[in-house]
């Protein structure tokens, strides 16, 4: 099969969290906002022509345009040849999906829409960050570190034995956190966290997309 063409800034976790599937599943893929050769703007038109709802990533395979992550990774497992990405049975791989859509919403509205861009891209006066904003998030970052200390007690990975897409949601996310300095005293209450997030960075996977902060200034 062709190619995919992954649409949005190399910085998005979750341009990052497709991106990591491709490369466990070994696909030819590109990252970026050209599409046909000529830059896309978010927010403009065109971009809506991919996606009505504005929003990052738009996968493109061939004649076929896919937005919402957790169903393009989806489509990219049941797509193209490669390791497994979902369990094979219902139970667990119901587990696995259950833990995609709370990282895509709940986790992702804490840990990086509400805490981490803040920090990386502050709205206050002068570009400074607003340290009360910060305050406010943490303890909502800090529960939900909470929740998944507790998953990963005695496992390497959130759910069954091997990385499967729910591992894809986490790592772009937590690989940012543990590497900003003032979620530091956060991610040292999360010693299981820390050590899973050391483990993905350790994958072939983890290598190339993974190691923060890549987050533009």
């Amino acid at each position: 099969m062709a190619s995919v063409h992954i649409v949005g800034p190399a910085f998005s976790n979750f341009v990052r969290s497709v991106v990591l599937v491709c490369h466990e599943k070994g696909i030819e893929h590109s990252v970026g906002m050209e599409v046909e050769g000529r830059r896309v703007e978010l927010h403009s038109p065109e971009f809506k022509a991919l996606n009505p709802f504005d929003k990052i990533p738009v996968l493109i395979h061939g004649e076929r345009r896919l937005y919402e992550s957790v169903a393009i990774c989806r489509y990219l497992e049941g797509a193209f040849d490669g390791p497994d990405l979902l369990p094979r049975d219902d139970w667990t791989r119901a587990q696995v999906d259950q833990w995609c859509a709370a990282l895509a919403t709940q986790a992702d509205q804490a840990i990086v829409r509400r805490y981490l861009l803040e920090l990386v891209f502050p709205k206050g006066p002068n570009g400074e960050v607003r340290e009360d904003r910060v305050r406010e998030a943490a303890p909502e970052v800090a529960r939900i570190l909470a929740i998944l200390e507790h998953q990963l007690a005695g496992r390497d990975f959130l759910v069954g034995d091997g990385f499967t897409l729910a591992d894809a949601l986490a790592a772009p996310m937590l690989d940012y956190l543990e590497a900003t300095p003032p979620a530091a005293s956060l991610m040292e209450a999360a010693p299981n966290v820390r050590a899973y997030v050391e483990r993905l960075r350790s994958r072939p996977s983890g290598k190339a997309v993974l190691v923060a902060p890549v987050f533009p200034r």
